[in-house]
């Protein structure tokens, strides 16, 4: 006796995949970098953190290189 072979009842296709994102779902983490790197670019704006003089001063460092 032979036995059944078990086929998928929706075969897997080749093609593009049919998952769309929401618009946000791209935006959101598009904001938060920009948010963060914004941050890091401009210490001197993050009134909450209390860093050490030589953290911020390392910051205002790479600012002064990323901005020759």
């Amino acid at each position: 006796m032979s036995a059944r072979m078990h086929t998928s009842p929706h075969p897997a296709s080749t093609g593009r995949s049919g998952v769309r994102l929401p618009w946000w779902a791209l935006a959101l983490p598009t904001l938060a970098f920009v948010t963060l790197l914004t941050l890091i670019l401009n210490p001197s704006e993050a009134h909450a953190a209390t860093a050490e003089p030589a953290i911020t001063q390392l910051f205002e460092r790479i600012q002064q290189l990323i901005m020759r």
